[in-house]
């Protein structure tokens, strides 16, 4: 019995040991983010964003997509929301070349990670860019 106790002990270990060094991997935070849509909407829906500043409270926006938004009204409507949802002093955002969307930290901000936490909409697809 005690041997299988420390091999389930040591699988244990290696697991929570591989999922630390997944979260670390992963948490890349940048002082600007672009992120970049493409597609219609093929349907109604909602994306959910989640915005962490390194040491502050992640925030998630969510943002409803009417069907028929082209990609380009997809990242305006994101603009749009996102500047309602997220403090004013702490972020810029805007588009650029009309699909994108730019989240930059202003002055004394926290560099910050962005997720894609769902999207709803289908058709439309984001890759988010660290810049």
């Amino acid at each position: 019995m005690p041997r299988s106790r420390s091999a389930l002990l040591t699988h244990t270990l290696a697991a929570l040991t591989l999922l630390a060094l997944a979260s670390a991997v992963q948490a890349s935070p940048s002082n600007k983010w672009r992120l970049e849509f493409s597609g219609n909407a093929e349907s109604s829906g909602a994306i959910v964003l989640r915005i962490s500043p390194v040491g502050g409270t992640p925030i998630e926006a969510t943002i409803d997509i009417e069907d028929g938004t082209s990609e380009n009204g997809v990242a305006k409507a994101v603009v749009k929301s996102l500047k309602t949802q997220l403090p004013e002093s702490g972020y810029h955002i805007e588009r650029d070349d009309g699909e994108d969307v730019l989240l930059k930290k202003k002055g004394g901000a926290a560099d910050f990670d962005i997720e894609i936490v769902s999207n709803t909409v289908k058709g439309v697809r984001i890759n988010p860019d660290r810049e």
